[in-house]
């Protein structure tokens, strides 16, 4: 794992400094502060901050192939490096390194943009060719690693973060109005848009080639289901469960085992759910070595897990490691976790995970393994029930026995079950009968979701979009009509929620900023392919959730863990920002002043807001967004825009190679190219 950035010096006119890239990594160094590495020529400036994990004596990188016509500098883990390096070597490709970063270079070479289709892993990189002068970059198919990137001043400007980017003085961050209506509404912004105006991501699946001034970007792999009719939900006898059952058994163990390739202690967390606690078992099953796991346990019961997390330590024998978590611990991070995150959020949830990445290193590990996947391609969220309930409940709307179904959803939200049904009804009613519309399994969330947008200032409100159906309307797969509704509502789940917020703010962002690696066996491409094809009912049976995997659970886990409803990750919000003693940035950036002087949000909606936690207690979800979301936008208005330090460059005492590239039409032996690098 590590972080790259770069630049590709289009109009030709100003070469790149060491200095600049220098300080585009010292941006980044908690993504890979083990060493750091410059290729620099006068067209393009790569760098690397690598956190070593893979062949940790000669993976160093920018690493070339073996004329130097090629660099590569890489972020992520390909997982079946080994199986594709025999392939290049019967080919006649030479290797200097044992690493996958090299293996990635010499199939580049071998097939171009085509070898994304055969690595099984999450990377963003970037490779140079110095012949034709061709910037190529790339992303995994779901996007777990992150790359960004701008064109200002006759430069493509590129890094893993956005930070990276800013240093450079020619960019400037600024806020994009409709695409703060999107965080709010969908938790994340709508690929390839930032939060800031002018910045852009890779979309997950996608590649970037830039020649000179011309930069085009390509998708190579997109989310898939076949047509409703061919996914029928059939099957379902006891001998068909079975067959499933045992290659759905293969795929996973497989998954996990090329997960363990590291030359560092691999580890894993641990929720007490479903999802961890088979990746747990399957790792024990590829491995004698002791294992680590990790897990977070709050000191508010309404969110806490922990017992069911030491049962299931106990019995798998693991080594067990627990940060405990209170409501002022989230409030005193959230700030870090913001500057990490570099998006608005909705929920505090990815604080819990900062501490949590914290704690794995702590114990001294690079390394973990999670259940993340699990839940949007086996249909386990509440989100796809609801759904289901209402197409039901739609098909005889004036039914009074139909939506009583919804109360059976929520056990794991404090208070709703106890509520009475009339409140569900109401809630769930909303747009019954627009079963027609592609986003029927969303739009009670996301309409929801934009009530918070009632806190935008005028300017806001202004430069946003309101219609979520017109947003999406361009995301969507080309069949997408075609599919089933579960089919349609797993895709809006995996676009829009798992790639944009999960992989992202409660994923990559936090973990790497303590350099932690997650790895994540439910999203191998072998696997996430078999879940889109299975028969429906092998997902959601009835309102039962996951069912696959339960099955599976019966037979590695414990009762107690397998037959638990599924509970959703959450963490307490309003009582974080606002206990006794309250956080004091929050009363800073809520002033009516510094509201004034950001220009997002309304002071006298925020005011009133603020007065309402003083006098009625907790508030409502809607509310707990709007409140997280406020905060956490003028955090990042503070740390990007007013207040962004551009950080110091690496120093001569940081573990740096530079490397030159080729001469003009020459071919130079490896050892040439080496006694082009030099280290400081």
């Amino acid at each position: 794992m590590c972080g790259i950035a770069g630049i590709l010096n289009q109009s030709g006119n100003e070469p790149i400094g060491q200095t600049e890239l220098r300080q585009m990594l010292s941006a980044i160094r908690h993504r890979g502060p083990d060493q750091f590495g410059l290729y620099l020529d006068r067209h393009v400036g790569l760098g690397s901050a690598r956190l070593s994990i893979i062949d940790l004596n000669t993976g160093q990188q920018p690493i070339s192939n073996e004329d130097g016509t090629l660099w590569i500098v890489f972020n992520g883990e390909i997982f079946n490096y080994l199986e594709l390096r025999q392939e290049l070597e019967s080919v006649g490709h030479r290797f200097s390194t044992q690493s996958d970063t090299e293996v990635l270079l010499h199939l580049y070479e071998e097939l171009g943009p085509q070898c994304l289709e055969r690595l099984n892993g999450q990377f963003a990189f970037a490779v140079w060719n110095a012949r034709d002068q061709t910037l190529f970059l790339a992303r995994d198919r779901l996007g777990v690693r992150p790359l960004f990137y701008t064109v200002s001043g006759g430069r493509l400007i590129f890094g893993s973060e956005i930070k990276a980017i800013l240093t450079q003085r020619q960019v400037r961050a600024e806020i994009d109005p409709a695409v703060l209506d999107q965080v709010f509404t969908f938790w994340g912004p709508l690929s390839p848009r930032t939060i800031f105006r002018g910045i852009l991501e890779i979309p997950p699946g996608h590649f970037l080639q830039a020649h000179k001034a011309e930069i085009t970007v390509k998708k190579y792999w997109q989310i898939n289901f076949p047509s409703a009719l061919g996914n029928s939900s059939g099957h379902g006898s006891k001998r068909g469960v079975e067959k499933y059952l045992e290659e759905f058994c293969a795929l996973l163990g497989d998954a996990t085992r090329i997960r363990l390739r590291a030359d560092v202690p691999v580890g894993a967390y641990l929720s007490g759910g479903l999802d961890s606690s088979t990746i747990a078992a399957a790792i024990l099953k590829f491995t004698s070595n002791r294992l680590d796991t990790f897990s977070i346990a709050f000191n508010d019961a309404d969110y806490d897990e922990s017992p069911y997390q030491r049962q299931m330590a106990r019995f798998l024998g693991t080594e067990h490691h627990v940060v405990h978590v209170n409501h002022d611990d989230i409030g005193r991070v959230f700030p870090q976790v913001l500057w990490h995150t570099e998006v608005p959020l909705l929920r505090t949830a990815p604080a819990p995970m900062f501490l949590l990445s914290k704690l794995v290193r702590e114990h001294g590990l690079k390394v973990v393994l999670t259940g993340e996947g699990a839940d949007e391609f086996l249909a386990g969220y509440d989100i796809f029930k609801e759904a289901k309930v209402r197409r039901f409940w739609a098909a005889q709307p004036d039914s009074e026995l139909r939506p009583k179904l919804l109360k059976r959803l929520y056990p794991d939200i404090t208070g709703l079950a106890k509520n009475h049904s009339s409140f569900l009804k109401v809630f769930f009613r909303q747009n019954l009968m627009e079963v027609g519309s592609p986003t029927y399994s969303h739009s009670v969330r996301w309409r929801n979701n934009q009530r918070a947008c009632r806190f935008f200032s005028g300017a806001i409100r202004g430069g946003a979009s309101r219609c979520a159906d017109g947003l999406i309307e361009d995301q969507l797969h080309p069949r997408f009509r075609e599919w089933s509704s579960l089919a349609q509502a797993q895709y809006l789940e995996i676009k829009i929620f798992l790639s944009q917020y999960l992989l992202s703010s409660q994923g990559d962002r936090v973990a790497m900023a303590h350099s932690i690696e997650g790895r994540y066996p439910f999203l191998d491409c072998r696997l996430t392919e078999f879940c889109n094809r299975l028969p429906e009912n092998l997902k959601l049976r009835g309102l039962k959730e996951k069912y696959l995997l339960k099955k599976l659970g019966q037979r590695w886990l414990p009762e107690e863990i397998w037959r638990r409803p599924k509970r959703p990750y959450r963490a307490p919000i309003g009582r974080c920002f606002f206990s006794k003693p309250a956080q004091d940035y929050v009363g800073e950036l809520l002033s009516p002043a510094k509201l004034r002087a950001t220009g997002l949000f309304n002071p006298a909606a925020v005011s009133q807001l603020v007065k309402k936690i003083g006098q009625e207690g907790p508030l409502s979800e809607t509310d707990d967004m709007a409140l997280v979301g406020i905060i956490s936008t003028q955090l990042l208005h503070h740390r990007f825009i007013a207040a962004f330090e551009i950080p110091h460059p690496l120093s001569e005492a940081d573990p740096l190679r530079v490397c030159s590239g080729p001469k003009p039409l020459t071919r130079k032996t490896d050892n040439a190219i080496h006694e082009e690098c030099t280290r400081h």
